[in-house]
């Protein structure tokens, strides 16, 4: 009989750190998924306003949120850890949180932003540079841009509560990575 593993720590970790934070947001009626997992513009003097700017990524809305996030971050995100190792892609989530989430502050200070769709954003880009020569640019890249990133901008000013600047920035990050090579 096959024994279940833990094949990706970084991506499974937040998977459930962010299905508890959610499970803690239905048991609070919000107030934690408000006060510790949305990032919005508050006072500088307030400790929690920089705990969101990284926090952000573990909380949803709700649980069709959650699934439609971790669907495909669940996907790529054991091929992405196997091929750069746990810590770099730590370090790209954890760049993605923080520049979504001062971007955020900084053009849309009245409203709130929560979820891991800039990650899987940059996953999504990312990926498409998997099992590429160094020095290349591969067309499942130029494609995959094209249409996630193309369409993001299209609906960038669309009235749907979605963060699509949030997803092109992902993107962008998800790019860079990409480019820079493992």
């Amino acid at each position: 009989m096959k024994k279940i593993v833990w094949n990706s720590p970084v991506v499974l970790s937040f998977a459930f750190i962010s299905l508890g934070v959610l499970l803690s947001g239905y048991a609070t009626n919000g107030t934690s998924t408000q006060l510790l997992f949305t990032c919005y513009r508050s006072r500088f003097s307030d400790p929690l306003f920089y705990v969101r700017l990284f926090t952000h990524v573990l909380g949803h809305a709700n649980f069709e949120h959650y699934l439609s996030n971790m669907m495909i971050f669940l996907l790529i995100g054991p091929i992405l850890e196997e091929k750069y190792g746990s810590e770099k892609i730590l370090k790209i989530m954890i760049i993605t949180a923080l520049v979504t989430g001062i971007v955020h502050v900084i053009f849309f200070p009245d409203t709130g932003l929560l979820g891991a769709s800039g990650i899987v954003f940059a996953f999504i880009i990312l990926v498409s540079f998997t099992g590429n020569e160094k020095g290349t640019i591969p067309l499942t890249f130029l494609l995959i841009a094209g249409l996630y990133v193309g369409d993001q901008v299209m609906s960038l000013f669309a009235a749907d509560n979605i963060s699509h600047l949030t997803h092109i920035l992902g993107g962008v990050i998800g790019a860079f990575y990409g480019l820079k090579g493992k």
